[in-house]
C-alpha cells in the first residue's frame, strides 16, 4: 500500500481536482446521447460505458488489488477512513477516539519534523513560511483591526482633559449628534461593504474584490490622516465621513479574506487536498487572527506616539500638537502598508478568482448567479440562519467585553484624566485575545471537538461570565470582589476568540458553495455589524447594570443557533460538499449519497427533515468511480479526436496513475478505437 500510494501521491491534488470538473451526468444521460459538452466548451463524442446510477452494474467488478488499493487512496484517504474503508464519523465512540487521536498525534510529528528540517537547512525558514501562508492572506484584517482598534481608542484621547474636550466631551463647540455619528457610520460602513462586497466578489471575482477593498481602505485612510475643516465641528464631519468610507473597504475584506483563503486561491486553487480536510479551519482562522495582531500593534504605537509627542508623558492634559500628532501618525503608519497590499493582490494573486471560475463553468454561468442564490435559499436557508444570527449574537458579546474595563479600572486605581490605565488594560487584553485566537487556530480542526462545539462552548462561557456579575454587581464592583471581576473579564475575552469571533469567520464561508460563497459571507457578517450597531445604541439607554441584565442572554440564543442550525463541517471534504452541491444544481439532490449528507455534518434541523436520508458509502464509492470513468472517457474521447489544447489544465493524460488508465481500458463495454485503426466516434449506440 505504501508503495501504491507513493506512486500516486504526487497525482492526488490534480486528479481528484479534474473529476469535480466534469459536468455530472443523469442517470441515462450518456446512453442517450452521442455527445457531451466539457466545461472547456469541447463537445466530444460519448464513450459507451457512461456511468450507470441504475445500480445494476457494478462498477468495481474484476478489479485487481493494486487496482482496488490505488482507488482505495484516492477516494478513501487514511485521514479520514481506516483500513476497512470505514469513515471517522461511522465509527464507534470509542475507535473513532482512537482513530483521530492517532492520526492527529501522527500528523503533529510529521510537522515538527518538517519544521525540524526547514530549520536545519534555513533558521529562519519556519518564520518565512509563516509570512506567506498566514500573515500575507490576512494582512488586510490585519490592517482593518489596526485602524478600527485605533479609533476607538482615539475618541478617549479626544475627549480627555485637553484641547478637544470643550468638542468631544462637552460638545460646546461641536454637534453631539456628529460626535456619536463617528461610532455609527464607521458601522454602517462596514454593513454596506459587506454586503455590496460581498455580491460582487460573486459576481466579479475574488481577486477584484480584493483588490477594490485594498483601494478603499488606502484611499480613506489618507483621508483620515488628512482630515480638517474650518472649525472643530467640520473636522468632525469629515472625520466621520471618511470613517463611513473606510468602512466600506474593511467590510468588503470579512468575504474577501475568508472565500479566498477557503478556496486556496492564493496557491494553487485545488480544494480536493489532504491540507484541506485536516488544515481547512486553521489556515482560514490563522488568517482572520492577524486582527488582533492588528489591534496589538496599534496599541503599543499609540502608546509609544503620545509618549513622543507630549513630552515623554501619557498623562493629562494632552496639547493639541501631542493629540494631533498621535492620531495623524496612527493612521498614516497602515496607509504605507495598505498601498503595499495593493500592489501585492494586483500582481502577486492573480489566481484568487479560480475556483470561483471553475464552478461558473460548470453552471454555464458568466455573471452573477442567480439561480445558485436561489437554490442556496431553498437548501441551506437554515444555515443562514445560524451564520448571521450567531455572528449578530457575537458582535453583542464583543462590543460588550469594554464594559468590564471601565467598572474594575475605576476601582483599581480610582478615577483618572489619563488614557494610559485604559490603554495598558487593551494591551492586556489584546494579549489574552490572541491566546484565544491561536487555541482556536489549533483545535479548529480537531474531528472531536471542531467548529460547532467550539462555538456552542463559547457561547455558554461567555454567558456565564456576563450573568454572573449582572446578578451581583455590588459586591464585584467593590474592592473585595473586584479581582475576580476582572478574570471574568479577561476570561469573557479568552472564550469569545476560543469560541464565536473565530468560528462565525470561518463556517460563514464555510457551510455553503462557491458561487455565492462571498454573497453569503458578507451577509452574514453584515447582520453581525447589525448586532454591534444595536450594542452602540442599546448601551446609550441603559445603565451599566442593566447591560450585564441583558447581554447574556444573546449568548443562550447564539448557542441554541449554533446547536439547531449549523452543521458541524470538521473533517468535511470540501470537495465532497461541492459535489453534493452539483447533483442539487442538476435537480437531482436525492442521488447524491456522500459524506457531505453524513448526519455528523449536517445541523439537527437537516437531520430532522431528512436531509440525510440518502447517505450510503458503499453505493457513494461506486458511484465515485463512475464518475472518474466518465472523465476518462471524456478525456479519451478528446485525445482521439487530436482537439486537447496543450495548455488546457482540466484534461491531461499524465494526470491518471497506470492502474486507474488499466481498470477503465480493462472494463469499457467498447474500446476507444474501432476497427481497422479508425477513431472510434461514439456514434454506435451502446450495446
Amino acid at each position: 500500500m505504501a508503495q501504491v500510494a507513493k506512486g500516486v501521491e504526487g497525482q492526488e491534488r490534480k486528479l481528484l481536482r479534474r473529476f469535480s470538473l466534469v459536468a455530472l451526468p443523469t442517470k441515462h444521460e450518456l446512453w442517450a446521447s452521442d455527445s457531451l459538452t466539457t466545461t472547456s466548451g469541447l463537445t466530444v463524442t460519448a464513450a459507451p460505458h457512461g456511468p450507470d446510477m441504475t445500480g445494476t452494474h457494478n462498477p468495481i467488478h474484476d478489479i485487481t488489488e493494486n487496482e482496488r488499493q490505488i482507488f482505495q487512496y484516492l477516494i478513501r484517504p487514511d485521514d479520514s477512513y481506516d483500513e476497512n474503508g470505514v469513515y471517522w464519523a461511522d465509527m464507534p465512540i470509542g475507535k473513532r477516539i482512537g482513530f483521530v487521536t492517532n492520526y492527529d498525534n501522527k500528523e503533529a510529528a510529521r510537522e515538527l519534523s518538517t519544521i525540524g528540517r526547514m530549520v536545519k537547512a534555513d533558521p529562519l525558514s519556519p518564520i518565512s513560511y509563516y509570512f506567506r501562508n498566514m500573515v500575507l492572506p490576512g494582512a488586510g484584517l490585519g490592517l482593518e483591526g489596526y485602524v478600527l482598534f485605533s479609533i476607538g481608542n482615539i475618541k478617549p484621547l479626544f475627549q480627555a482633559n485637553g484641547a478637544f474636550q470643550s468638542c468631544w466631551k462637552t460638545y460646546q463647540i461641536c454637534n453631539s449628534n456628529w460626535i456619536a455619528a463617528a461610532d455609527y457610520l464607521e458601522i454602517i460602513g462596514i454593513i454596506f461593504g459587506q454586503v455590496l462586497v460581498g455580491v460582487l466578489g460573486d459576481w466579479l471575482g475574488r481577486r477584484w474584490g480584493l483588490i477594490q477593498d485594498a483601494v478603499i481602505m488606502f484611499i480613506g485612510l489618507l483621508m483620515l490622516t488628512a482630515s480638517w475643516g474650518v472649525t472643530q465641528n467640520g473636522w468632525v464631519i469629515c472625520y466621520c465621513w471618511s470613517l463611513f468610507f473606510y468602512g466600506i473597504g474593511v467590510g468588503g475584506e470579512y468575504p474577501m479574506t475568508a472565500t479566498s483563503g477557503m478556496e486556496n486561491a492564493v496557491g494553487s486553487g485545488k480544494i480536493s487536498t489532504k491540507e484541506d480536510r485536516l488544515h481547512r479551519g486553521r489556515k482560514v482562522t490563522s488568517a482572520f487572527l492577524m486582527q488582533g495582531w492588528g489591534q496589538f500593534f496599534n496599541q503599543i504605537i499609540l502608546i509609544l506616539l503620545l509618549i513622543m509627542f507630549h513630552h515623554g508623558s501619557g498623562n493629562a492634559p494632552y496639547s493639541q500638537v501631542a493629540v494631533q500628532w498621535t492620531y495623524r501618525v496612527s493612521f498614516a503608519i497602515p496607509a504605507v502598508g495598505t498601498l503595499w497590499l495593493v500592489y501585492y493582490r494586483t500582481y502577486k494573486m492573480k489566481s484568487a478568482s479560480k475556483q470561483l471560475l471553475a464552478a461558473k463553468k460548470k453552471a454555464k454561468v458568466t455573471g452573477y448567479d442567480t439561480e445558485s442564490l436561489k437554490l442556496t435559499l431553498t437548501y441551506f436557508g437554515p444555515r443562514l440562519l445560524a451564520t448571521a444570527g450567531g455572528w449578530f449574537a457575537n458582535d453583542i458579546f464583543f462590543y460588550g467585553n469594554k464594559l468590564f474595563q471601565s467598572e474594575f479600572i475605576s476601582v483599581i486605581i480610582g478615577p483618572t484624566t489619563s488614557v494610559m490605565p485604559n490603554w495598558l488594560y487593551n494591551l492586556v487584553n489584546v494579549g489574552v485575545s490572541l491566546c484565544g485566537y491561536y487555541l482556536a487556530s489549533f483545535l479548529i480542526d480537531n474531528k472531536l471537538y471542531g467548529r460547532k462545539n467550539m462555538q456552542m462552548v463559547g457561547f455558554l462561557m461567555d454567558f456565564i461570565f456576563f450573568v454572573v456579575p449582572g446578578f451581583k454587581f455590588a459586591y464585584y464592583t467593590s474592592p473585595a470582589g473586584i479581582h475576580t471581576f476582572q478574570a471574568m473579564y479577561f476570561l469573557s475575552s479568552f472564550f469569545n476568540q476560543f469560541g464565536p469571533n473565530a468560528v462565525t469567520f470561518l463556517v460563514a464561508a464555510e457551510v455553503f458553495p462557491t458561487p455565492i460563497r462571498a454573497t453569503a459571507h458578507g451577509f452574514s457578517a453584515a447582520v453581525g455589524k447589525c448586532g454591534a450597531l444595536t450594542a452602540a445604541v442599546m448601551y446609550n439607554y441603559i445603565s451599566t447594570q442593566q447591560k450585564f441584565y441583558v447581554v447574556p442572554w444573546f449568548g443562550l440564543v447564539g448557542m441554541l443557533l449554533t446547536f439547531f442550525f449549523l452543521p458541524d463541517t470538521t473533517g468535511l471534504d470540501l470537495k465532497e460538499q461541492e459535489r453534493r452541491w452539483q447533483y442539487i444544481r442538476a435537480g437531482r439532490e436525492s442521488d447524491y449519497h456522500g459524506v457531505a449528507v453524513h448526519p455528523k455534518h449536517l445541523s439537527f434541523y437537516e437531520r430532522m427533515r431528512g436531509a440525510g436520508k440518502n447517505y450510503n458509502a458503499d453505493l457513494d464509492y461506486k458511484q465515485k468511480i463512475e464518475e472518474m470513468r466518465s472523465e476518462w472517457e471524456a478525456n479519451e474521447s478528446i485525445r482521439h479526436a487530436e482537439k486537447l489544447d496543450a495548455n488546457d489544465d482540466v484534461f491531461d493524460d499524465s494526470l491518471y496513475s497506470s492502474g486507474v488508465s488499466t481498470y477503465f481500458e480493462r472494463t469499457s463495454q467498447r474500446p476507444m478505437n474501432g476497427k481497422d485503426g479508425e477513431k472510434y466516434t461514439g456514434n454506435d449506440s451502446p450495446q
